[in-house]
């Protein structure tokens, strides 16, 4: 369905005054459909960057996120080893590839290397290499330091629990998930890594904020301009990994 083309099952409004369309897309409740997956719908079919990521062939709006995120704190240089924890479906892998020269398309700058990590299995994407893995297993650390060659600079992290449908139960799943990826963190960074993190605000992320601030020098709270505004999404930054 698009903005424009008044398909069976949305319609496309018209606005009074010179002439001008509203291209919001209002989405019917189909019998068996609950109103919160409606309104899911509709949010999507709307969503600016949701748009912007099917017609720029990124695999999800989240590519926007780190885009952002890199686009201010400049952590994907030339040359670093990336690992992404719950890569899936790789958005954050297709700007992560160019931007630290995985592909070796630069010529005379350093070669990165990008190892994604997920429970899924991930569609292949040149100069990443993906891997099924539960990071959580005992031995995840020594095996991605051997996939690595060596320790990360980077590690990133989009995971969200799944959703329970209670607020304050998903914002401590998500905190317990994002302190689990920053424990992770320790074990593979190299002295001055950077760790990015998606968490919730909601009042349970200040232990998290006091542990992070004890291993790196920088620690930063960001909610980029592709975030939602209606979602209590941010992300952690935490840069120079004291070791």
């Amino acid at each position: 369905m698009t903005g424009t083309g008044g398909k069976k099952g949305g319609r496309v409004r018209k606005s009074s005054g010179r002439g001008q369309r509203d291209l919001t897309v209002k989405v019917k409740t189909a019998r068996g459909r609950r109103n919160s997956s409606t309104r899911w719908l509709q949010r999507q079919l709307n969503d600016p960057y949701v748009q912007r990521a099917k017609a720029e062939g990124y695999r999800g709006r989240a590519a926007f996120k780190i885009m952002e995120l890199d686009d201010k704190f400049r952590f994907l240089v030339n040359g670093a080893r990336v690992v992404d924890l719950g890569c899936a479906p790789g958005g954050w892998a297709q700007v992560a590839v160019p931007r630290i020269n995985a592909l070796g398309e630069k010529s005379g700058k350093k070669v990165g290397t990008f190892l994604g990590i997920d429970l899924q299995e991930v569609e292949p994407l040149a100069g990443a290499t993906f891997h099924q893995l539960d990071f959580m297993e005992d031995d995840a650390d020594v095996k991605v330091k051997e996939l690595l060659g060596g320790k990360a600079d980077v590690v990133m992290s989009d995971m969200a629990a799944s959703s329970s449908g209670h607020k304050q139960t998903d914002h401590l799943r998500i905190i317990a998930l994002c302190e689990a990826a920053a424990y992770f963190a320790f074990d593979v960074l190299d002295e001055g890594g950077t760790f990015v993190a998606k968490v919730l605000a909601g009042g349970a992320e200040g232990e998290l904020q006091k542990l992070l601030k004890l291993k790196f020098e920088k620690v930063m709270n960001v909610k980029p301009p592709s975030s939602r505004s209606d979602s209590s999404e941010k992300f952690v930054v935490a840069m120079g990994f004291k070791g």
